[in-house]
């Protein structure tokens, strides 16, 4: 059985990586859910939503939980559902992060936790063309 993976961020931000990701892969390799969450939208009622969604997630090898911004609403309604030893949370979701999740499906848990923070740490760099270069 592989990791589940649970997407909460702001707004649409997790639905379209994940599109992103598929159309780039082809398919998507880990069972994986999107919870949205809008800048006006009720938080407890966001986390009862969360409630649900990870409850209805494949949990045998466990969840990973990818959010957008550290200490931001998706990130705190996360918090919440880290109430059992196999949820993972990780925060600062970009589009190398989770290509590099996807790449890496058959992983454990905490191998593929770590996978997401060098995917998204990795992907981030200066780009400079040679001609800007002094």
């Amino acid at each position: 059985m592989r990791v589940s993976i649970l997407l909460v961020t702001h707004n649409n931000f997790g639905r379209l990586l994940l599109d992103t990701v598929v159309d780039t892969l082809g398919f998507c390799p880990l069972y994986t859910e999107c919870l949205t969450i809008a800048q006006d939208s009720d938080p407890d009622a966001q986390a009862e939503r969360a409630r649900e969604l990870l409850a209805g997630l494949p949990r045998s090898s466990g969840v990973l939980i990818l959010t957008d911004i550290y200490g931001a609403t998706p990130c705190n309604l996360a918090l919440r559902l880290q109430v059992a030893e196999a949820v993972r949370i990780v925060s600062g979701l970009n589009l190398p992060m989770l290509l590099r999740v996807f790449n890496y499906p058959n992983l454990d848990l905490d191998a593929l936790t770590e996978k997401a923070l060098s995917g998204g740490r990795d992907g981030v760099m200066l780009v400079e063309s040679e001609q800007a270069k002094p």
